[in-house]
């Protein structure tokens, strides 16, 4: 298992373009959001559990887009999701939509691990750590 890249795919449905048939900008982000839900999924990690259980969670601090090219309905898009910088309690990744392997969005996304009580930052354990490591 490794979290150097992980991709997901999509499929564009009508509910996701606007009036002019292509993806409306915002859904991008609950592109991003659901295929980093897949990726921590994919390494182990339940968001659920760890909010109840240890009073954890990820949260994004920041989101910078770019948009390229216009995806459109039925498009199967794949989204990346990769990790740039792992610090003590964030982490900033790269995420990109592709179409046959044209980008059509990037992304760089910066998550921040914090306690649920306070909504203070506090240091990603060592155990979620490793499992982030390439």
């Amino acid at each position: 298992m490794t979290a150097a890249q992980f991709n997901w795919n999509v499929r564009v449905y009508y509910e996701d373009t606007d009036t002019a048939g292509v993806v409306y900008y915002a859904n991008y982000l609950r592109f991003f959001e659901r295929a980093r839900t897949e990726w921590l999924r994919h390494l182990g990690l339940n968001q659920e559990k760890l909010a109840a259980e240890e009073g954890l969670r990820f949260v994004v601090r920041r989101a910078t887009l770019d948009f390229v090219a216009a995806a459109r309905l039925d498009d199967l898009l794949q989204i990346s999701v990769r990790i740039l910088k792992l610090a003590k309690a964030s982490l900033e990744l790269e995420q990109e939509a592709s179409n046959q392997g044209r980008r059509i969005c990037a992304a760089t996304v910066q998550v921040a691990f914090l306690r649920n009580a306070d909504f203070r930052p506090v240091p990603i354990p060592v155990s979620i750590r490793a499992k982030m490591q390439p």
